[in-house]
């Protein structure tokens, strides 16, 4: 999860002893006249406060469909996340949330995505598609440490290869995966392994670089996921009015993917093309 979105719920779960006690308390505080959304202001592609992330986009669509206009609660993710915002009543919905967090109720996943490699076009490394080719043996790869592609790597040998950036930062004034991407651009990286929404709007329309997802990888962590949206636990009916918009909305969803160049695979790791 941004850092990357599936390490996000992880970190999140670090404040579950901190929700105290009136969680159990907030379940009548969703409005009845807004589409109050949870968000990072400095997640870009994902969510931005200028309103120009996909998430932002996606945020946009599910306000249409329930009729009502979308208003934020900004906050950066990470520790505390989830206590100064969903918990705190001032919102009801994050979008963009790995399945499987205790701190939220998760919704139905509205899509999948995948860690994939970033290559030049042009470069000795554009074919690869797997993590065990003997094409990366001397490559200089970044990297977010922690990630799960980070174990696949290490297992594969490629230990010394790696040029790791941290996994949390204050992303409002340091773009860890923007720099790697520019590190393959000019060369001082041969590639970078990163998580999809994070990559491909960024390079979407690059002519120099491409994003290639691994879907080939044997053996755990898995590189795909499922992301969902997180409301607070108590908030059943909540849930399962977010569930039929995304059961009966699906195509439009993924338009609004497709077209910010998120990469989709479905439940079993195969790709969806536009």
């Amino acid at each position: 999860m941004h850092v990357q979105l599936i390490c996000l719920a992880t970190a999140l779960a670090l404040v579950a002893g901190f929700a105290g006690p009136g969680a159990s308390q907030v379940a009548d505080l969703r409005s009845a006249t807004e589409f109050r959304v949870c968000a990072d202001p400095a997640n870009a592609p994902m969510s931005s406060q200028d309103g120009t992330g996909f998430e932002n986009r996606l945020a946009d669509y599910f306000g249409e469909l329930l009729g009502l206009p979308v208003t934020y609660s900004w906050f950066p993710s990470g520790m505390g996340f989830i206590t100064r915002t969903l918990r705190a009543g001032t919102c009801d919905v994050v979008m963009g949330y790995a399945q499987g967090d205790e701190l939220v109720q998760n919704t139905n996943h509205y899509y999948t995505s995948v860690y994939g490699i970033v290559t030049r076009r042009d470069g000795p490394l554009a074919l690869v598609d797997h993590l065990t080719d003997p094409a990366l043996k001397d490559a200089d790869i970044g990297v977010v440490a922690g990630t799960p592609p980070a174990s696949h790597l290490a297992r594969a040998g490629l230990a010394k290869n790696m040029r790791g950036a941290d996994l949390f930062v204050d992303r409002r004034v340091e773009d860890p995966l923007g720099d790697m991407i520019e590190g393959v651009r000019s060369g001082e990286l041969e590639a970078a392994v990163l998580w999809g929404p994070l990559v491909g709007p960024r390079i979407k329309d690059d002519p120099d670089l491409q994003f290639t997802p691994l879907l080939k990888e044997e053996g755990g962590p898995k590189l795909f996921y499922r992301i969902t949206m997180g409301v607070r636990l108590e908030e059943q009916e909540w849930k399962r009015q977010l569930n039929s918009l995304i059961r009966r909305n699906q195509d439009g969803i993924n338009q609004i993917l497709h077209e910010a160049g998120v990469p989709l695979v479905d439940d079993y790791g195969k790709e969806i093309l536009p």
